[in-house]
């Protein structure tokens, strides 16, 4: 796909206009109140933008898996959060296509803004069903995609609708693409990837495509296990997959063909129990005691990281290096993000990191602000770090 032919609507007169706009407004929610507006905070300057202009903004989304309708997830509890953050009404509509969606939508004077219900409420949205694309596109005079984290699926409003209306790709998007084009396609060297999380089995795609794309490759968590287990270290109980230990030497090789380094844990921190405040000892990697885990990168192995990221220009970060939601197996990831944001603060680092692990790590961290780029997509940001198509941004260039 060719990403240049992305086209937005800065030069396009949206006064008076009904623009649908694809957002992703699945955000995690409580008791009716939303617990994390990063996703809704990142919407607001876009849709402010377009109200400011004399649009009449449509907004739909997904919410969660629902298997027809829902109440438990509808989408009016985020249309009342994200009027709050707007500071201006924000119409919710009962339906996102038929009569309650047109009504809604007729009632809207130029600068309102809508929010539709919940799009798999109907079958239509994930079977991508022309029929209820051509519904959607009738509440509309052109299509802004706005949600990258949806994008990989070729849904009735990720794909469907660019066939009915005029196309655009939003300022969201294009910040997603351009900060991962930053990384990947046109990257300062030397660049380094951290690649974590628990299985190997997950990110194959991702780490077969990473190693003819960086200088480093650093790989932790489970994952990390899994390789030093291949490459014949006894790791104890720790979480691992020899059913992919092949896989993992394959990977080894042809990272050594293309002149990338897989930088793997010298040490860890291990425990008996994986649970809070757990008993745990520092060890080398290959003195891991057979009733142990490893759970956490130790000392060594952060310093050595540290050093990494010193001489390192551009970073792509997904996954973390332990369990770091249990504490004490968090300080790996948390000073080797802290030392990537003190870097990419001093203008020496560009960093770009993304899934929703990495994002609960870095703001756990206190990193999230200071690296370059944090995607909030997960799915979509992992299928474009294994180099695949997504059909919802590929619609777009056609």
């Amino acid at each position: 796909m060719n990403l240049d032919k992305l086209k937005t609507t800065d030069d396009i007169n949206v006064a008076g206009k009904r623009v649908i706009v694809r957002a992703d407004l699945n955000v995690p929610i409580k008791d009716g109140n939303v617990t994390d507006a990063t996703r809704l905070e990142r919407l607001v300057p876009g849709l402010k933008a377009l109200a400011s202009r004399g649009a009449k903004v449509v907004v739909i989304s997904h919410f969660g898996r629902p298997k027809g309708i829902d109440p438990s997830l509808s989408l009016r509890p985020v249309a009342a959060a994200l009027q709050g953050l707007m500071g201006s009404s924000v119409t919710f509509a009962e339906d996102c296509i038929g009569e309650k969606a047109a009504v809604a939508i007729q009632s809207l004077k130029d600068g309102d803004i809508a929010v539709l219900e919940n799009l798999r409420f109907h079958k239509g949205e994930e079977k991508n069903d022309p029929e209820f694309a051509e519904e959607l596109a009738k509440l509309g005079d052109l299509f802004i995609e706005d949600a990258f984290s949806s994008a990989h699926r070729a849904h009735a409003s990720t794909e469907g609708l660019t066939h009915h209306l005029p196309s655009y790709a939003g300022p969201l998007l294009m910040e997603e693409i351009a900060a991962l084009r930053t990384a990947l396609e046109k990257p300062q060297r030397p660049t380094a990837a951290v690649v974590g999380g628990a299985k190997v089995s997950t990110k194959i795609p991702v780490l077969t495509n990473l190693v003819g794309k960086v200088d480093k490759l650093i790989i932790g968590g489970g994952m990390a296990n899994t390789f030093l287990q291949a490459m014949g270290t006894m790791i104890g109980k720790s979480l691992s997959e020899p059913e992919f230990d092949a896989t993992a030497r394959d990977i080894l090789s042809e990272a050594k063909q293309k002149g990338c380094e897989i930088i793997l844990p010298v040490d860890a921190v291990v425990a008996r129990e994986f649970k809070e405040g757990a008993a745990n000892e520092i060890v080398d990697v290959g003195n891991v005691p057979f009733d142990a885990m490893i759970l956490d990168i130790g000392p060594q192995s952060i310093a050595h990281l540290s050093e990494v990221l010193a001489s390192t220009k551009t970073l792509l970060w997904n996954g973390p290096m332990g369990a770091f939601e249990i504490s004490p197996f968090g300080e790996g990831t948390f000073s080797l993000a802290r030392t990537a944001a003190a870097l990419t603060k001093a203008g020496k680092l560009v960093s770009v990191a993304g899934g929703g692990d990495t994002v609960a790590a870095l703001n756990a961290a206190g990193a999230t602000a200071d690296f370059t780029y944090v995607s909030t997509a997960g799915g979509a940001f992992l299928e474009w770090l294994e180099g695949r198509e997504l059909p919802g941004v590929a619609a777009l260039t056609q």
